[in-house]
């Protein structure tokens, strides 16, 4: 029973555990934001917003 009690306790190995479930959820979100990114739409409305923002400084 107290082995059992140590394994249901034990946390070595949890912070790498944290690690790979935070690298793998970046990686998602790093790649759902290409997506919407790569769209025309975007690219259009971020080049735009650019030429505004060099405009306003030259």
């Amino acid at each position: 029973m107290k082995y059992f009690h140590q394994l249901l306790n034990d946390e070595r190995g949890l912070a790498t555990a944290e690690y790979a479930v935070a690298t793998v959820a970046a990686c998602g979100f790093g790649g759902v934001l290409l997506k919407i990114l790569g769209s025309a739409t975007i690219t259009e409305l971020l080049t735009d917003l650019i030429r505004k923002a060099l405009g306003l400084v030259m």
